[in-house]
């Protein structure tokens, strides 16, 4: 074989190896669940210590735009750190890490759950209420607390562990109490979700125990074992939640990010994860895979925040776990951000490939819908360029948070009498609200699709063809960002508040030719 032939013949297998590759790699999805935790205890995120009210707006501003340009579209965001509130309509006091005194309102007032939930849906983001359900103090100094703390008012509901208080789950009128609370916020605020972290029963310290035996001789029902009693309160509150919350509100979500493991696999329990760590069931009594199977939940984030090769809870192994546990609700991915750039050459986060290659392998598995990466700050300094990536790569195209079906599967009809008009730099599109659909619910907002050269048949399905997703019920849309020489198909559908979509409008093609 001559030398040109050669060279023809390897230039032909290596260009069938990449158009080959190429067809099997998986197309950006157009509904991915793409969330960060804004943790505003110990002011881990936002707001800055004791910063004026002005500064505090300008910085949450400042850290949505900045998700908003990678491609986040869901908000977690934590309004109850220690039984008080980031909220105005609260019969909790004021949040210390908000004021620098815990009752105290900022001042000039206004309500940070208000404005953040404003501002997160102006920029296509969903807003879910991030709340700590037992935890009442944060730190031993009990100076710091306002005296119309709920520890003050009643001292009986509370276990002190480790130097700090959390509500007891043991007792009835707390699990009321929470329920109160939580629902007073899904009534009064325009938030797209309820979520809950990983604090149940404490994580254990040594030294330390539950005293608890009191209520569990008073309370047990029947319950002759007290960890199972334990585990029955967690579930008894997941339970009481999961249906108040929806019967105040069909439509909206409820989540719970637990700890990553669930159970060991070992002979006494087969079912568990292939790993070796601490777990949720044993040690904090919550059994997060039963509030799945019951569907209580319509979403679980387990924090898996190990890399892949972890001795005792490898990445992979508890994301294979999950999806296989996640019995048809939506399952997001915990990711650890915060770990990204450790200094320990023996930590998989040291290498700058730990992260993309994670998703890289969430975007494999389609019992997976999305991510959750803790924490807002990391997220926004770029360690070691992952959120370049995220912005670049994986999140590039607008994404459709999931429908979630159990809750609503009606989508709207399409709107009506889509037009152009042609301006100098841009175009202006307009159309007529649609009429209701069959359940009688509100249009939410809408998605603009923008086509090149378009043929008979429009790609709906491709997100790189989204322009523009609005949480808003406006009916005007201005491009500005057409190109001079080129021809533009566009439609747009409407979605609701659980983003079900309808069919597209009537197509307008246009040219800047």
């Amino acid at each position: 074989m001559t030398l040109k032939k050669r060279s023809v013949l390897t230039f032909l297998i290596f260009f069938a190896a990449i158009t080959g590759m190429n067809a099997q790699v998986k197309p950006d999805p157009k509904r991915e669940f793409r969330g960060v935790w804004i943790a505003t205890v110990s002011n881990i995120d936002w707001p800055s210590p004791k910063s004026p009210t002005q500064k505090q707006k300008q910085d949450l501003i400042d850290i949505l735009d900045s998700h908003q340009e990678t491609g986040i579209n869901a908000i977690i965001f934590q309004i109850r750190p220690e039984a008080d509130a980031l909220y105005a309509k609260s019969t909790e006091p004021w949040s210390r890490w908000l004021t620098g005194k815990q009752g105290l309102a900022p001042d000039p007032f206004y309500d940070p759950l208000e404005f953040a939930i404003t501002e997160a849906h102006k920029r296509g983001m969903e807003l879910h209420a991030w709340f700590n359900p037992y935890r009442a103090t944060f730190s031993p100094n009990e100076s710091l607390l306002s005296p119309n703390h709920i520890t003050k008012i009643h001292p009986e509901w509370f276990l002190t562990y480790g130097g700090t208080k959390l509500f007891n789950p043991g007792i009835p009128e707390v699990r009321d109490y929470i329920v109160q609370i939580i629902l007073n916020v899904v009534d009064n605020y325009d938030i797209d979700g309820v979520h809950m972290d990983d604090y149940f029963y404490p994580y254990a310290i040594p030294g330390q125990r539950i005293n608890d035996t009191e209520a569990f001789n008073k309370y047990n029902n029947g319950i002759t074992n007290i960890e199972d009693w334990r585990r029955d309160n967690v579930n008894r509150l997941i339970k009481m939640l999961a249906d108040s919350i929806h019967d105040h509100n069909p439509r909206m979500k409820f989540g719970i990010s637990p700890f990553g493991i669930w159970k060991n696999k070992r002979a006494a329990d087969p079912e568990g994860s292939a790993t070796h760590g601490g777990d949720s069931y044993y040690e904090l009594y919550a059994d997060s895979r039963k509030w799945l199977k019951e569907g209580w939940v319509d979403y679980i984030a387990p924090q898996i925040y190990w890399p892949f090769g972890n001795a005792a809870a490898a990445f992979d192994k508890l994301v294979d776990w999950w999806s296989d546990n996640a019995y048809n609700r939506h399952l997001y991915i915990g990711q650890a951000a915060y770990r990204i750039g450790e200094l320990r050459k023996t930590s998989g986060f040291h290498s700058a490939a730990e992260a993309p290659n994670e998703m890289k392998y969430l975007r494999k598995n389609d019992r997976v819908q999305g991510s959750i990466f803790f924490s807002s700050a990391s997220v926004t300094s770029n360690p070691l360029g992952f959120t370049d990536s995220l912005r670049e790569n994986y999140y590039n195209n607008p994404a459709l948070p999931p429908a979630m079906i159990w809750l609503d599967s009606i989508a709207p009809n399409a709107p009506k009498h889509f037009d152009i008009t042609i301006k100098p730099r841009s175009f202006v599109l307009t159309w007529q609200t649609p009429d209701l659909a069959r359940d009688k619910e509100p249009v939410y907002g809408y998605v603009i699709y923008r086509f090149e050269d378009a043929g008979v048949k429009l790609p709906m399905d491709d997100p790189a063809n989204i322009l523009h997703i609005q949480y808003d019920a406006s009916t005007k849309f201005e491009d500005k960002t057409i190109e001079a020489g080129k021809s533009y198909t566009y439609v747009v559908t409407a979605i609701d508040r659980l983003k079900n979509e309808s069919y597209p409008s009537n197509p307008v093609k246009i040219s800047t030719k």
